[in-house]
């Protein structure tokens, strides 16, 4: 529908608005990561009656600029935090935490067999996470978080992968992934940019790193961030995803 170099790099169709899925699962690499790429289309979602879940890979114990920082606390507390975040969101506080070690996220197989293991559980209608092909990404974790997404996917659909594992194939419907350099689908998230803002400020331990102390203006970019995507189709304030529904 629209040129890429218009647009911010969307592609040149562009859909909008997935019908409510009952069950969502959204992997991310590091606590508060899910919040910031789909945290207004969960909470959408949510408020409609999906059964929102969390799939968090790394302990995040390197999310503080503080050398001195006990990591186990603040592992504890990155845990605490992002169950909060998904309650903020409107769910149930839904959050599976797989543990592995900030800053050393991999691909290898025993990886890809949990993150499949999960979604076997779940059995989610739609998956949501990082894109692994974002050119010029620089944290590991998000690319690797990206492929195990995509990986699993095939593995969890799949039943000679990983046929000791006590939960049925599955396959998703849908995925949607944040951060691509061409999306091609927006999820409108008007009405639900405040439980988004609350949701990201539940992960307190970040806010000297990540969010800023300036609350007000770190809400009002994302609101340009929102407003942006949604310009697009016209639409007040959206997030953007590559749509995958091919699985």
């Amino acid at each position: 529908m629209s040129d890429p170099t218009a647009h911010g790099g969307f592609a040149r169709s562009v859909t909008s608005n997935l019908d409510v899925p009952a069950v969502a699962l959204a992997i991310g690499a590091h606590p508060d990561d899910i919040e910031f790429g789909c945290g207004g289309t969960l909470a959408k979602w949510a408020a409609a009656g999906c059964a929102i879940h969390h799939l968090v890979c790394t302990d995040g114990s390197k999310g503080t600029w503080d050398a001195g920082q006990d990591l186990a606390e603040l592992v504890a507390l990155r845990q605490a935090e992002q169950t909060q975040a998904s309650v903020k969101l409107g769910g149930e506080g839904r959050v599976a935490f797989l543990g592995w070690v900030d800053g050393e996220l991999d691909t290898s197989l025993d990886k890809r067999a949990a993150v499949a293991y999960w979604i076997r559980r779940v059995k989610p209608d739609v998956v949501l996470g990082h894109d692994p092909w974002k050119r010029y990404r620089l944290h590991p974790d998000h690319r690797s978080a990206g492929f195990l997404t995509t990986d699993g996917i095939v593995a969890a659909r799949d039943p000679h992968f990983f046929p000791d594992q006590d939960e049925r194939p599955h396959r998703p419907s849908k995925l949607l992934l944040w951060e691509a350099d061409e999306p091609d689908h927006l999820e409108d998230i008007t009405g639900c940019e405040a439980a988004k803002v609350d949701a990201l400020l539940a992960h307190h331990s970040q806010l000297a790193s990540t969010m800023g102390t300036d609350l007000d203006a770190f809400a009002a970019r994302l609101r340009t961030r929102h407003a942006q995507a949604g310009a697009t189709l016209g639409l007040p304030a959206a997030e953007a995803f590559k749509l995958i529904s091919d699985l």
